[in-house]
């Protein structure tokens, strides 16, 4: 009976989830968090079955000034490789039938108890976008922090600002920029981009004895992937030290600074968060409400004589979000104060 009370509703549940044992009442979802990178993220169907491939100019070919009478060299450009994966989460939810008949509103219950499958799966693949790594769970897919994960060299380490945290409470802000071919999430060939939910009906299940009785199922999956084309259009301030930072001792500033002129696009025209040339679509500021706060009280309430870029409300596809030069900033739960050193 403790693995039914753990995996399917019972009736202590669904006495929480009402007043009077009548009306349903409102569910507060203090577990809700706050995730908009899966709101601006561009989604692209696969070009391989459940595998994204795409190639990157890694060399350009030899040109030669000419002379009469003299024979033109022939060269070719380098290209190299890469191959994306996608994974997929899902969720069964089951309600006993007995239990849905003597509840007041079964739809209602059926509908809060999804609502939190919905939720859990997008805290997921959040965290994924910036900590999935497919050396470490080859299921799962390859987030940003592991094609971002060390310092210096020609390619995407040479996108990264080392803010010089050595502890053990350091956090990421980032720079991404969305759509093809730049930074995308993946779904398979042939199937559906995003949380797919199915109600499954009435099925017969056995308890832990083998005794058959019927629940009401639904079925929560999430096809995705990741593929990051133009690295050098994201850029990640790494290694920043949460506790330095809320003592004032941490100029984020200028770390973003350095990371804003790591990216290629600031030679793109930007729009109201969308980027316009050369089929770039969004530029976001992605941090911690940690980071949010530090970065507000930097550029609040210093008098006119100071440097610093204002942070300033503007209305980005209908909301008001702060931006930094220019840049919508979304503040994310998915981006810990807990990350390991980048070196």
């Amino acid at each position: 009976m403790a693995t039914l009370g753990s995996s399917y509703l019972n009736l202590i549940d669904t006495i929480k989830a009402t007043t009077d044992g009548k009306q349903v009442a409102a569910l507060i979802e203090v577990l809700m968090q706050s995730n908009p990178i899966l709101a601006d993220a561009v989604a692209v169907e696969c070009n391989m079955g459940r595998e994204h491939l795409h190639a990157i100019r890694t060399g350009l070919p030899s040109v030669a000034w000419g002379a009469l009478y003299k024979g033109v060299p022939q060269s070719k450009s380098i290209r190299q490789q890469v191959k994306d994966t996608t994974g997929f989460v899902e969720g069964m939810s089951g309600v006993d039938t007995r239990l849905l008949k003597i509840t007041p509103n079964e739809g209602a219950i059926r509908l809060q108890e999804a609502n939190g499958f919905l939720e859990a799966m997008n805290q997921e693949v959040a965290t994924g976008i910036f900590y999935h790594s497919t050396a470490a769970t080859p299921e799962k897919f390859k987030g940003l922090n592991a094609r971002y994960g060390a310092l210096g060299g020609s390619g995407p380490g040479n996108q990264i600002i080392d803010g010089l945290g050595t502890g053990s409470d350091n956090t990421s802000i980032w720079f991404i920029t969305w759509g093809d071919p730049y930074t995308t999430l993946l779904y398979p060939q042939g199937t559906k981009a995003g949380l797919q939910r199915e109600d499954k009906g009435e099925q017969r299940v056995v308890d832990a004895v083998g005794n058959p009785f019927y629940v009401k199922e639904e079925y929560f999956s999430w096809h995705v992937g990741m593929s990051v084309g133009d690295w050098r259009f994201n850029a990640r301030v790494a290694n920043i030290d949460v506790s330095d930072a809320a003592a004032g001792t941490v100029n984020l500033n200028a770390l973003m600074t350095s990371a804003y002129y790591k990216l290629q696009n600031r030679r793109v025209d930007r729009n109201g968060g969308k980027m316009g040339a050369a089929g770039v679509k969004r530029l976001a500021i992605y941090m911690n409400r940690d980071m949010l706060a530090v970065l507000d009280n930097l550029q609040t309430n210093r008098g006119n004589t100071d440097n610093y870029v204002r942070l300033v409300p503007k209305e980005v596809e209908g909301q008001e979000v702060l931006t930094w030069r220019g840049i919508p900033i979304r503040e994310t739960d998915a981006l810990l104060n807990t990350e390991t050193r980048v070196v």
